[in-house]
């Protein structure tokens, strides 16, 4: 995927303490600085996947089975080829592709979609002169089953598991004797927690443009997070070479894990250009996104804690229960998490997987975190009540100095330092016991959870050129799902080289670039940033020897070389114009340190005692991750992080018909996410750092931190409000009316 011809090329074997970011000579790095795409999007004149138009386009509407198991025994594609304006009716029980594709993964998805494995699977694409047209014949198209007996209810079927192969977290993991522990400890819990399916939910449905070119290659303009790796995907679902592929997602609006891999539409609409001769546009409905392309999965997950009188946790138990169509392998990570956060010898961590008929299981914002801290961190305020502690103090008697399982220091850690600083600005000091706070008709508490993610680095790389007259442009296949990276890799570039900001052009999300890992797992801005920062750092040298100064001795700011006393305008230190392109991969400090964004949740709710409403009054975030490259775009992450929490702990549930599995809720109507009114006045906090482990711009992901224990500040805070512990989410007026005081 990455060739041999990288101009500077970094493997992070050792830290990197120095970081030509820290001279703040150019004065953009962490400032929050506007969205230099903002115009175009605002404007309407940022082009989406749908939104391409290419000569003689022809438009595709997917048809999706209406049963959740069996066989599809026929088509009647002549019932609707008749129809005026339908061109045709593309099937291809072989090629068409299953499920989507998991994130990261560059191999062809499950292909072969005569066996039905959940309803709504794809198995035709209808193509017609409208949009318009083809939709009423694909509504119309006669589809005839052999349907069979599925797997549609996760609780009748738990008690029959299989363990998945290891994937970002061993599915078992085991150190020491948990049940020794807690047979011994001062205090103990033990308690299950259940969280349901969630949809991503993004704005922007999955879409893709599929045009043929003279030379037999396929450009797909697409809604993609990783377009190097989805082409990889593309060409082998295809049959082709990967040379023959590229994937354009110059705008994605949003993702959060449901667009990491290609799903079932990039296919068809690809098939049916290439048999028709035209290019074909197939962009999915919203039921269809719901039903056809990827889903976070339920989980059953048991919690167990032992501790000693002093509150010092002596074991940690967080075994998971979670489901997936019986081919695939990939399970939601619950515990992934839990591995680093807190302290205690004794440990196990496992996973088991229940097969059901559903759509497919993958990645969503914060994978594992954001469903196994609600346990994980609820559990934990269950063990401060327990022990009459505060829920803070709890967490940092048990902040360990190096990782608990592997054995060696953090590449940063700052949890005690996000805890403190953020109940200082919450006013944490004025929270009473449960219960205890009521105004009126509400009930009012505050809860607090600890926040982490995991920081990963990917293979990345970028190509930075100047041109002649002292403008730059800054290229890559990494791409921007509404995270602010034209913005961040821009403020990079110019910091290094000096250049204003609004003269450096960005051109993202373009297989013709170098390739990138892409936007997931929170490790975008810091593999592609520091690709970036590797392709600069060797322009200013050059830039140096050009100048006939020493690189040591060089200042570049406002478009200009200083050095020596002189100061020459950067346009004439060029020529025909100057290029490098960077590359960054992981290397030993992957293993020699553990590293992870760290930080604490503050959320203030208030419970009506009569209809049992749940208000979200306030909440604050505090973070350590890092490097903050811009502040307002790394703000604007953490508010949506927090903001999914609340949709979390409150409203978000996917619900499976248990006798079809069919989606009871498949669109914004009836899935809930959070509104304006449901969200609050929201703080951020960001806990000064740097970690020169983990690249040399110092800087961490935090797009997934956000999210993380978000919702369990939410619950714990209603715990705190009513003194009723609700295990199973959302947290519905239901389960708490029966419990709440009289009026």
């Amino acid at each position: 995927m990455f060739g041999l011809g990288t101009t500077n090329s970094l493997t992070m074997d050792k830290p990197h303490p120095d970081s030509l970011l820290d001279t703040g000579v150019q004065g953009v790095i962490g400032k929050p600085l506007d969205r230099v795409d903002g115009p175009l999007k605002v404007t309407g004149t940022a082009t989406y996947a749908a939104e391409y138009q290419f000569a003689n386009m022809a438009y595709g509407v997917l048809v999706g089975t209406k049963i959740s198991a069996g066989k599809v025994v026929s088509i009647d594609v002549d019932a609707v080829k008749a129809i005026p304006g339908v061109i045709d009716v593309v099937t291809d029980f072989d090629q068409f592709i299953r499920v989507s594709a998991q994130g990261g993964a560059t191999d062809a998805p499950t292909q072969g979609v005569k066996d039905i494995a959940f309803f709504g699977q794809i198995v035709a694409i209808v193509l017609a002169e409208s949009f318009e047209v083809a939709r009423d014949a694909a509504a119309r198209l006669p589809i005839e089953y052999d349907e069979a007996e599925g797997q549609y209810d996760f609780a009748a079927h738990r008690d029959k598991t299989r363990t998945p192969p290891d994937d970002a977290t061993p599915a078992h993991f085991k150190q020491g004797d948990v049940d020794k522990a807690m047979a011994e400890a001062a205090v103990t819990i033990d308690s299950t927690y259940v969280t349901p399916s969630q949809n991503s939910a993004a704005m922007e449905p999955h879409a893709s443009t599929a045009v043929w070119e003279e030379d037999g290659s396929l450009s797909l303009y697409g809604a993609y997070q990783m377009p190097t790796s989805d082409a990889q995907q593309l060409a082998k679902s295809l049959g082709l070479s990967e040379k023959k592929v590229r994937i354009i997602a110059r705008y994605i609006g949003g993702g959060f894990g449901s667009k990491l891999g290609i799903a079932p539409e990039s296919v068809a609409a690809a098939i049916a250009a290439k048999q028709l001769g035209r290019p074909v546009k197939a962009v999915m409905s919203r039921p269809q996104v719901f039903e056809a392309t990827v889903r976070r999965s339920n989980t059953e997950q048991r919690v167990r804690l032992a501790a000693d009188a002093d509150g010092k946790l002596l074991a940690i138990g967080h075994e998971t229960l979670t489901s997936n169509q019986p081919t695939e392998d990939y399970f939601e990570p619950a515990g992934i998490g839990t591995h680093l956060l807190y302290g205690g010898e004794n440990r196990l961590i496992t996973h088991e997987v229940v097969d059901v008929n559903f759509v497919l299981s993958g990645s969503m914002r914060a994978p594992g975190e954001a469903v196994g801290m609600l346990a994980l961190e609820g559990a934990m305020d269950e063990l401060a009540e327990k022990l009459e502690m505060d829920p803070i103090e709890l967490r940092k008697r048990n902040d360990p100095k190096i990782d608990p399982e592997k054995d060696v220091p953090y590449s940063s850690r700052n949890l005690t330092r996000a805890l403190d600083e953020g109940a200082k600005k919450f006013g944490w000091d004025k929270r009473q016991k449960a219960r205890s706070r009521r105004e009126g008709e509400w009930l009012i508490g505050m809860g607090v959870a600890s926040a982490v993610r995991g920081n990963m680095m990917m293979e990345s790389s970028a190509k930075v050129e100047i041109h002649p007259d002292g403008s730059a442009t800054v290229s890559s296949a990494m791409t921007d799902i509404g995270t602010g990276s034209y913005t961040i890799l821009a403020q990079i570039a110019s910091e290094i080289l000096g250049i204003p900001v609004e003269n450096i052009t960005m051109s993202l999300g373009d297989t013709n670039d170098p390739p990138a890992a892409g936007s997931g797992g929170s490790w975008g801005a810091a593999s592609s940033g520091t690709a970036v920062y590797l392709a600069c750092e060797m322009l200013r040298g050059k830039l140096a020897k050009a100048a006939g100064v020493d690189e040591d001795g060089l200042t570049l700011k406002d478009g200009k070389a200083i050095g020596d006393n002189r100061s020459t305008p950067i346009r004439e230190l060029v020529g025909k114009g100057l290029e490098a392109t960077g590359h960054i991969k992981p290397g030993k400090q992957e293993k020699e340190t553990s590293q992870a964004g760290f930080g604490a949740h503050f959320a203030e709710v208030a419970v009506n005692v009569i209809t049992g409403e749940t208000r979200v009054r306030r909440m604050l975030g505090s973070f350590a991750a890092g490097r903050v490259l811009n502040a307002k775009t790394a703000r604007s992450q953490c508010l949506g992080g927090m903001t999914f929490g609340i949709g979390t702990a409150l409203t978000e549930d996917l619900v499976h018909d248990t006798r079809t599995g069919k989606l009871v809720n498949h669109d914004l109507g009836e899935y809930h996410v959070p509104a304006n009114a449901d969200v609050p006045q929201m703080d951020v906090h960001f806990v000064d750092e740097r970690d020169i482990h983990a690249n040399p711009i110092h800087a961490k992901g935090i797009g997934e931190l956000g999210i993380s224990g978000a919702g369990a500040a939410v619950a714990n805070a209603v715990y705190n409000a009513t003194g009723i512990r609700v295990r199973e989410f959302p947290i519905t007026l239901d389960k708490l009316l029966d419990q709440l005081p009289a009026v």
